[in-house]
Protein backbone atom coordinates (compact mmCIF):
# COMPACT_ATOMS: atom_id res chain seq x y z
CA UNK A 1 0.00 0.00 0.00
CA UNK A 2 1.17 3.39 -1.28
CA UNK A 3 2.34 6.08 1.86
CA UNK A 4 1.04 9.22 1.29
CA UNK A 5 2.53 12.40 2.28
CA UNK A 6 1.72 16.13 1.55
CA UNK A 7 4.04 18.78 0.91
CA UNK A 8 2.48 22.63 1.10
CA UNK A 9 2.77 25.12 -1.75
CA UNK A 10 1.44 28.87 -2.00
CA UNK A 11 -0.06 29.99 -4.92
CA UNK A 12 -0.03 33.60 -6.83
CA UNK A 13 -3.32 33.76 -4.79
CA UNK A 14 -3.00 34.41 -0.95
CA UNK A 15 -6.05 33.00 -0.50
CA UNK A 16 -5.75 29.58 -2.36
CA UNK A 17 -3.21 26.97 -0.61
CA UNK A 18 -2.05 23.57 -2.77
CA UNK A 19 -1.76 20.35 -0.78
CA UNK A 20 0.84 18.60 -3.25
CA UNK A 21 0.37 14.72 -2.84
CA UNK A 22 4.02 12.04 -3.37
CA UNK A 23 1.58 10.17 -5.10
CA UNK A 24 -1.16 10.16 -8.00
CA UNK A 25 -5.06 10.60 -6.40
CA UNK A 26 -7.43 10.93 -9.66
CA UNK A 27 -6.47 9.37 -13.01
CA UNK A 28 -5.32 12.53 -14.14
CA UNK A 29 -8.56 14.17 -14.15
CA UNK A 30 -9.50 17.35 -11.99
CA UNK A 31 -12.74 17.93 -9.94
CA UNK A 32 -14.04 21.45 -8.43
CA UNK A 33 -16.41 21.74 -5.51
CA UNK A 34 -17.85 25.11 -4.22
CA UNK A 35 -19.72 23.62 -1.30
CA UNK A 36 -20.66 20.45 0.13
CA UNK A 37 -23.41 19.86 -1.58
CA UNK A 38 -21.49 19.46 -4.90
CA UNK A 39 -19.03 17.66 -3.16
CA UNK A 40 -21.71 14.54 -2.67
CA UNK A 41 -19.39 12.30 -4.77
CA UNK A 42 -16.12 13.36 -3.03
CA UNK A 43 -15.54 11.85 0.72
CA UNK A 44 -12.29 14.00 0.88
CA UNK A 45 -13.59 16.90 -0.22
CA UNK A 46 -17.03 16.26 1.88
CA UNK A 47 -14.71 16.03 5.17
CA UNK A 48 -12.77 19.17 4.28
CA UNK A 49 -15.86 21.42 4.11
CA UNK A 50 -16.68 20.50 7.40
CA UNK A 51 -13.76 23.04 8.06
CA UNK A 52 -15.38 26.61 8.48
CA UNK A 53 -13.03 28.37 7.23
CA UNK A 54 -13.10 26.32 3.42
CA UNK A 55 -14.75 27.95 0.72
CA UNK A 56 -13.87 26.04 -1.83
CA UNK A 57 -12.08 22.68 -2.45
CA UNK A 58 -10.27 21.43 -6.22
CA UNK A 59 -8.63 18.13 -6.67
CA UNK A 60 -6.22 17.45 -9.83
CA UNK A 61 -4.52 14.45 -10.36
CA UNK A 62 -1.70 15.24 -7.58
CA UNK A 63 -2.92 18.00 -5.44
CA UNK A 64 -5.47 19.16 -3.28
CA UNK A 65 -6.10 23.21 -3.29
CA UNK A 66 -8.23 24.98 -0.78
CA UNK A 67 -9.61 28.59 -1.00
CA UNK A 68 -10.43 29.44 2.14
CA UNK A 69 -12.82 32.52 3.61
CA UNK A 70 -10.61 35.24 5.29
CA UNK A 71 -11.78 33.94 8.69
CA UNK A 72 -8.58 32.44 9.50
CA UNK A 73 -4.96 32.93 7.83
CA UNK A 74 -3.49 29.72 6.28
CA UNK A 75 -0.42 30.15 8.77
CA UNK A 76 -2.49 28.98 11.50
CA UNK A 77 -4.36 26.21 9.72
CA UNK A 78 -2.50 24.68 7.16
CA UNK A 79 -0.51 22.10 9.16
CA UNK A 80 -3.75 20.99 10.44
CA UNK A 81 -5.18 20.67 7.11
CA UNK A 82 -2.29 18.77 5.42
CA UNK A 83 -2.48 16.15 8.41
CA UNK A 84 -5.97 15.76 7.77
CA UNK A 85 -5.46 15.24 4.11
CA UNK A 86 -3.18 12.87 4.67
CA UNK A 87 -4.85 10.73 7.24
CA UNK A 88 -7.44 10.30 5.12
CA UNK A 89 -5.29 9.09 2.15
CA UNK A 90 -3.34 6.46 4.40
CA UNK A 91 -6.48 4.93 5.83
CA UNK A 92 -7.82 4.45 2.39
CA UNK A 93 -10.16 7.16 2.16
CA UNK A 94 -11.70 7.62 -1.05
CA UNK A 95 -11.10 10.69 -2.69
CA UNK A 96 -13.45 10.69 -5.95
CA UNK A 97 -16.90 8.39 -6.31
CA UNK A 98 -16.16 7.83 -9.84
CA UNK A 99 -19.43 6.23 -10.90
CA UNK A 100 -21.28 9.46 -9.52
CA UNK A 101 -19.48 12.40 -11.15
CA UNK A 102 -17.91 12.71 -14.36
CA UNK A 103 -14.55 15.04 -14.60
CA UNK A 104 -14.09 18.26 -15.48
CA UNK A 105 -12.32 17.91 -18.87
CA UNK A 106 -9.31 20.60 -18.91
CA UNK A 107 -7.66 20.89 -22.57
CA UNK A 108 -4.48 19.19 -22.51
CA UNK A 109 -1.80 20.60 -25.21
CA UNK A 110 1.11 18.61 -25.68
CA UNK A 111 4.20 20.46 -28.14
CA UNK A 112 7.12 18.50 -29.77
CA UNK A 113 10.76 19.90 -28.51
CA UNK A 114 13.57 18.94 -30.21
CA UNK A 115 17.14 17.37 -28.25
CA UNK A 116 20.75 17.48 -28.72
CA UNK A 117 19.95 13.84 -29.81
CA UNK A 118 18.84 13.74 -33.23
CA UNK A 119 17.19 10.28 -32.42
CA UNK A 120 15.00 11.78 -29.57
CA UNK A 121 12.10 14.06 -29.73
CA UNK A 122 10.71 15.22 -26.24
CA UNK A 123 6.84 15.72 -26.15
CA UNK A 124 5.85 18.03 -23.75
CA UNK A 125 2.16 18.07 -21.75
CA UNK A 126 0.68 21.14 -19.89
CA UNK A 127 0.17 18.80 -16.75
CA UNK A 128 2.21 16.72 -14.54
CA UNK A 129 2.57 12.72 -15.59
CA UNK A 130 4.43 11.05 -13.57
CA UNK A 131 6.32 11.67 -9.87
CA UNK A 132 9.49 10.27 -10.82
CA UNK A 133 11.31 8.95 -14.19
CA UNK A 134 10.34 5.70 -15.77
CA UNK A 135 12.70 4.34 -18.72
CA UNK A 136 11.28 1.41 -21.03
CA UNK A 137 13.93 0.33 -24.03
CA UNK A 138 11.27 -2.46 -25.38
CA UNK A 139 7.65 -3.54 -25.00
CA UNK A 140 8.87 -6.59 -22.47
CA UNK A 141 10.11 -3.97 -20.03
CA UNK A 142 7.36 -1.76 -20.71
CA UNK A 143 4.70 -3.67 -18.69
CA UNK A 144 4.34 -0.94 -15.71
CA UNK A 145 3.24 1.41 -18.24
CA UNK A 146 0.05 1.46 -20.52
CA UNK A 147 1.30 4.30 -22.05
CA UNK A 148 4.71 3.01 -22.92
CA UNK A 149 3.53 0.16 -24.04
CA UNK A 150 1.18 1.36 -26.69
CA UNK A 151 4.04 3.83 -27.87
CA UNK A 152 5.98 0.62 -28.18
CA UNK A 153 3.01 -0.48 -30.87
CA UNK A 154 4.43 2.11 -33.32
CA UNK A 155 7.04 0.23 -35.39
CA UNK A 156 9.09 3.33 -35.48
CA UNK A 157 9.49 3.50 -31.46
CA UNK A 158 12.91 2.06 -30.40
CA UNK A 159 12.40 3.82 -26.97
CA UNK A 160 10.41 5.88 -24.29
CA UNK A 161 11.34 7.99 -21.55
CA UNK A 162 8.93 9.77 -19.02
CA UNK A 163 9.37 12.40 -16.68
CA UNK A 164 7.38 14.67 -14.80
CA UNK A 165 5.50 16.37 -17.80
CA UNK A 166 7.41 15.19 -20.90
CA UNK A 167 7.61 12.04 -22.96
CA UNK A 168 10.58 11.67 -24.91
CA UNK A 169 10.53 8.75 -27.93
CA UNK A 170 13.56 7.17 -29.21
CA UNK A 171 13.25 6.57 -32.88
CA UNK A 172 14.88 4.01 -34.94
CA UNK A 173 16.55 5.53 -37.94
CA UNK A 174 14.32 4.28 -40.75
CA UNK A 175 11.69 6.97 -39.53
CA UNK A 176 11.70 10.39 -39.97
CA UNK A 177 10.70 13.05 -37.72
CA UNK A 178 9.00 15.22 -40.05
CA UNK A 179 6.61 12.20 -40.94
CA UNK A 180 6.14 11.03 -37.55
CA UNK A 181 5.98 14.20 -34.91
CA UNK A 182 2.20 14.86 -35.83
CA UNK A 183 0.92 11.30 -34.80
CA UNK A 184 2.87 10.93 -31.59
CA UNK A 185 2.34 14.21 -30.59
CA UNK A 186 -1.79 13.66 -31.54
CA UNK A 187 -1.74 10.58 -29.72
CA UNK A 188 -0.08 11.26 -26.23
CA UNK A 189 -2.37 14.65 -26.28
CA UNK A 190 -5.28 12.43 -26.69
CA UNK A 191 -3.97 9.30 -24.14
CA UNK A 192 -3.53 11.62 -21.36
CA UNK A 193 -6.83 13.70 -21.77
CA UNK A 194 -8.64 10.60 -21.67
CA UNK A 195 -7.49 10.05 -18.46
CA UNK A 196 -5.67 6.91 -19.34
CA UNK A 197 -3.41 5.34 -16.76
CA UNK A 198 0.49 6.29 -17.34
CA UNK A 199 2.26 4.08 -15.17
CA UNK A 200 0.24 1.00 -12.95
CA UNK A 201 0.02 1.90 -9.27
CA UNK A 202 1.44 -1.30 -7.80
CA UNK A 203 4.31 -2.00 -10.40
CA UNK A 204 7.67 -3.15 -8.93
CA UNK A 205 9.44 0.06 -10.43
CA UNK A 206 6.96 2.58 -8.62
CA UNK A 207 7.79 0.51 -5.31
CA UNK A 208 11.36 1.13 -5.71
CA UNK A 209 11.10 4.78 -6.62
CA UNK A 210 8.63 5.72 -3.49
CA UNK A 211 10.26 8.32 -1.29
CA UNK A 212 10.80 5.73 2.11
CA UNK A 213 12.73 3.43 -0.68
CA UNK A 214 14.88 6.24 -1.85
CA UNK A 215 15.40 8.17 1.27
CA UNK A 216 16.26 4.16 2.97
CA UNK A 217 18.76 3.81 -0.47
CA UNK A 218 20.59 7.36 0.42
CA UNK A 219 20.98 6.93 3.64
CA UNK A 220 22.68 3.30 2.91
CA UNK A 221 25.52 5.16 0.98
CA UNK A 222 28.89 6.24 2.03
CA UNK A 223 28.98 10.49 3.13
CA UNK A 224 30.87 11.09 -0.96
CA UNK A 225 28.67 9.13 -2.84
CA UNK A 226 25.59 11.38 -0.67
CA UNK A 227 27.38 14.20 -1.76
CA UNK A 228 27.68 13.46 -5.37
CA UNK A 229 24.12 12.52 -5.48
CA UNK A 230 23.49 16.31 -3.81
CA UNK A 231 25.45 17.54 -6.78
CA UNK A 232 23.57 15.74 -9.15
CA UNK A 233 20.14 16.90 -7.82
CA UNK A 234 20.67 20.25 -7.77
CA UNK A 235 22.58 21.04 -10.59
CA UNK A 236 22.88 18.56 -13.39
CA UNK A 237 19.56 16.84 -13.24
CA UNK A 238 17.64 19.92 -13.55
CA UNK A 239 19.45 21.22 -17.01
CA UNK A 240 19.37 17.18 -18.37
CA UNK A 241 15.66 17.22 -18.19
CA UNK A 242 15.35 20.16 -20.10
CA UNK A 243 17.23 18.31 -22.71
CA UNK A 244 14.85 15.56 -22.68
CA UNK A 245 16.84 13.32 -20.68
CA UNK A 246 18.10 11.99 -17.04
CA UNK A 247 21.01 11.27 -15.36
CA UNK A 248 21.13 8.41 -11.88
CA UNK A 249 23.73 8.29 -9.45
CA UNK A 250 25.01 4.45 -9.59
CA UNK A 251 28.14 4.16 -7.71
CA UNK A 252 31.43 5.84 -6.36
CA UNK A 253 34.73 4.22 -6.02
CA UNK A 254 36.92 5.62 -2.99
CA UNK A 255 40.05 3.77 -4.35
CA UNK A 256 39.57 5.11 -7.93
CA UNK A 257 37.87 8.14 -7.25
CA UNK A 258 35.42 6.73 -9.93
CA UNK A 259 31.71 8.15 -10.23
CA UNK A 260 29.60 5.55 -12.41
CA UNK A 261 26.14 7.29 -13.69
CA UNK A 262 23.21 5.88 -15.95
CA UNK A 263 22.14 8.05 -18.83
CA UNK A 264 18.77 8.26 -19.65
CA UNK A 265 15.89 9.32 -22.23
CA UNK A 266 17.61 11.72 -24.66
CA UNK A 267 20.65 11.66 -22.91
CA UNK A 268 21.23 8.07 -23.77
CA UNK A 269 23.51 7.12 -26.65
CA UNK A 270 23.52 11.07 -27.72
CA UNK A 271 26.88 11.88 -29.45
CA UNK A 272 27.35 15.29 -27.14
CA UNK A 273 26.42 13.07 -24.19
CA UNK A 274 30.60 12.40 -23.81
CA UNK A 275 31.68 15.73 -24.03
CA UNK A 276 28.63 16.72 -21.31
CA UNK A 277 30.15 14.15 -19.06
CA UNK A 278 33.67 15.01 -19.08
CA UNK A 279 33.06 19.18 -19.66
CA UNK A 280 30.17 19.68 -17.40
CA UNK A 281 29.39 16.92 -14.81
CA UNK A 282 33.00 15.48 -14.30
CA UNK A 283 34.64 19.48 -14.06
CA UNK A 284 31.83 20.29 -12.10
CA UNK A 285 32.05 17.68 -9.40
CA UNK A 286 35.92 18.14 -9.17
CA UNK A 287 35.74 21.91 -8.83
CA UNK A 288 33.14 21.18 -5.85
CA UNK A 289 34.59 17.89 -4.57
CA UNK A 290 38.37 19.11 -5.13
CA UNK A 291 40.60 15.49 -4.56
CA UNK A 292 38.11 13.22 -3.88
CA UNK A 293 36.94 12.53 -7.78
CA UNK A 294 39.02 12.25 -11.00
CA UNK A 295 36.53 10.94 -13.49
CA UNK A 296 32.87 10.04 -14.10
CA UNK A 297 31.63 7.61 -16.40
CA UNK A 298 28.13 6.54 -17.97
CA UNK A 299 27.69 2.96 -17.99
CA UNK A 300 25.57 2.55 -20.34
CA UNK A 301 26.43 5.49 -22.79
Amino acid sequence: METYSISIKETSNPSILKFETNHFITQHQSFEFNNIDEASASPLAQQLFYLPFVKKVYISSHFVAIERYNIVSWSDVQNEVAGQIQEHLNNGGIVIETTEVSSQKIPVTVYAESTPNPSVLKFVANKKLVTHSYEFTSIDDAKSSPLASELFHFPFVKGVFIDENFVSITKFDVADWNDITMELREFIRSYIENGKEIINANAPEVAKKSERYLNEQFEQRDDISKEIINILEEYVKPAVASDGGNIEFQSYDASTKKVQVILQGACSGCPSSTFTLKNGIENMLKEMLRDKVETVEAING
